[in-house]
């Protein structure tokens, strides 16, 4: 199991998040921000708003999740 937070994912708080692969890392996440986007949080809404636009540029995303992959596979295993 490895352990990212918010902030390391895009977010906006330092919550933190288990999961043994970045797919269910990044379900966790997602889960996350739909949460904060309910609550009007506005550290939350101005990260979404960044990814939206990094969003616009497929290749800029596809970029961006293929580090944070790459981030998520270097972390030890956390207990």
């Amino acid at each position: 199991m490895k352990t990212m937070t918010c902030k390391q994912l895009g977010g906006a708080c330092d919550i933190a998040f288990h999961a043994d692969t970045f797919e269910e890392i990044a379900a966790l996440s997602k889960k996350h921000g739909m949460e904060m986007f309910k609550k009007a949080d506005a550290a939350h809404l101005k990260a979404m708003e960044e990814m939206q636009e990094l969003m616009k540029s497929p290749e800029a995303m596809a970029s961006w999740m293929k580090s944070k992959r790459m981030e998520f596979e270097a972390l030890p295993e956390s207990q």
